[in-house]
């Protein structure tokens, strides 16, 4: 098992992170999803060599990725925070993502540069923009569009 391998780039997805209230613009971010996070394990340490664990402290929810390195479990633990479609999943979801990171897991997001698309309006208390391309339309699959442009 080669602890580094952890560290490697793998297939990330793009998801708007903010509107502006400014300008018609919205800041896109990569990201990585957890069964993404369980894969690399799998591949790097093996099924049978790493486990997670999540505990709750003081409201906090804490993930915990431990990893079997000579015959010794060996944890790295981050919290986690809400998301805005289901709070208790992407809650699990994010600390068990932040925990990886601690491994060297999806580092390299870090250090990928923020995109910014144009958007149909600015974003208002009252309104949701979406994504559009030069010509206006509206872009459905952000992730598509940009692996197209990228080429």
């Amino acid at each position: 098992m080669t602890l580094k391998n952890l560290t490697k780039t793998i297939e990330h997805k793009w998801r708007v992170q903010s509107f502006s209230k400014n300008k018609p613009s919205a800041q896109i971010v990569a990201y990585i999803d957890a069964r993404d996070v369980m894969d690399l394990l799998d591949d790097v340490c093996g099924a049978e060599n790493w486990q997670d664990d999540y505990k709750d402290i003081n409201g906090k929810l804490f993930a915990g990725i431990g990893i079997k390195f000579n015959e010794k479990w060996i944890w790295k633990w981050d919290i986690g925070s809400e998301s805005d479609i289901e709070k208790d999943k992407g809650n699990v979801s994010d600390a068990f993502k932040r925990a990886g990171v601690k491994w060297g897991i999806g580092r390299f997001l870090y250090r990928m540069q923020i995109k910014y698309m144009k958007t149909n309006t600015v974003k208002t208390p009252l309104n949701r923009p979406y994504i559009i391309d030069d010509n206006g339309k509206q872009i459905w699959d952000l992730n598509k569009y940009i692996n197209l442009i990228k080429k």
